[in-house]
């Protein structure tokens, strides 16, 4: 039975941390462009209750997203074990492209695929490199994108990544900026002979685009004097986490039951990073779909109170601190059945139903 498997797995997390005590030196303005009339210590206090977040991390001034995120393949490459030059995709998902800090520019041509495949040294011409943009939930549709690859009979062994600079393209008047990080994640997938039934099982993919499509995109400054040419990532935070609760349960309802396998067999559920309590809330609005109540405290691992929400990286970054034993209180056996699940801009949703091999 051949089945799409996680053979490596590695992430990058940047060593500079910027604390909620480091934005109570900031002004914050509201989307009509009106000071906020609250102290910055009360507005970041706020914040973390209700995101969770208590820090982030940002790059080094001298890296890009594609210096993040081959860090990240180097890592995930050594722990499959496999020759680099034997990988038939590199597939890396993220937003922004390079952005150099203070700058008004993504630079996303070559792209980061290429430049990771370069940073690599690998010299195989058959492995095809490019790029996705599916907003957060990106590495995990490269992920779908390789299982069809590999059902298909196009390649064998996909490198897939996850990598963004958010610190970038932030606006620094909004409040919003507070929840984004950088980082990166990578993952190897080889199309395996499996004895039992292990990998990946089933996958679901959704995306929303009409009045959902302007919830994230790139604007103005909320700062009233900012120079209008610049521009950066905005949210409407609300209009996202009720996007959320509606639709990405049911997503993942529908892959778990795809798969054949009942919610009680599920041992851990990989969730974007994006707010706790947003996370939280799909947790408990999927177990509540089958009728459950009493949800095991140890089904969603989250890191976002350190490193923020990283878009495209966290899923993967999360599961490689997991497997690493990085994170205590979790771990992961063979034959476990995991959820990984994204939701971002678009607005897009994926889920994915794995066994581990």
């Amino acid at each position: 039975m051949l089945r799409t498997v996680i053979t490596g797995s590695g992430c990058f997390v940047p060593e500079n941390i910027k604390s909620n005590r480091d934005f109570t030196v900031h002004d914050f303005y509201g989307e009509d462009h009106k000071k906020i009339n609250q102290p910055p210590d009360v507005i970041t206090q706020k914040f973390q209750d209700i995101t969770g977040i208590e820090e982030r991390r940002y790059a080094d001034h001298h890296m890009t997203a594609s210096d993040l995120g081959f860090l990240a393949s180097a890592k995930a490459i050594e722990s499959s074990g496999i020759d680099p030059e034997t990988l038939d995709q590199i597939i890396f998902a993220h937003n922004y492209g390079d952005v150099m800090p203070h700058s008004i520019q993504t630079d996303a041509v070559p792209a980061l695929a290429s430049r990771v495949k370069q940073k690599l040294g690998i010299q195989n011409p058959s492995c095809v490199a490019y790029d996705i943009l599916f907003g957060c939930p990106g590495w995990l549709q490269g992920v779908i994108h390789s299982d069809a690859f590999f059902r298909a009979g196009i390649a064998r062994k996909i490198l897939v990544i996850g990598g963004e600079t958010l610190s970038r393209v932030i606006d620094p008047y909004d409040r919003d900026s507070m929840i984004f990080s950088d980082g990166a994640g990578a993952t190897v997938l080889e199309h395996k002979d499996v004895k039992e039934d292990r990998g990946i099982l089933s996958v679901a993919v959704q995306s929303h685009c009409n009045e959902e499509a302007g919830y994230i995109d790139f604007g103005k400054s909320y700062f009233p004097h900012s120079d209008p040419r610049v521009r950066y990532i905005k949210m409407k935070g609300r209009k996202v986490y009720e996007y959320a609760m509606k639709n990405v349960p049911a997503a993942m309802k529908q892959c778990i039951d795809d798969a054949g396998v009942s919610i009680d067999q599920v041992k851990k559920i990989f969730i974007h990073q994006a707010n706790e309590k947003m996370d939280e809330g799909i947790i408990k609005v999927l177990y509540k779909l089958y009728g459950i109540k009493d949800i095991p405290s140890d089904i969603m691992p989250m890191n976002i109170h350190k490193f923020g929400n990283s878009s495209v990286a966290t899923v993967p970054t999360l599961y490689d601190q997991v497997v690493r034993g990085q994170m205590p209180g979790h771990s992961l056996n063979a034959g476990d059945v995991v959820v990984f699940a994204s939701v971002g801009a678009g607005m897009n949703i994926n889920a994915a139903c794995y066994r581990m091999p």
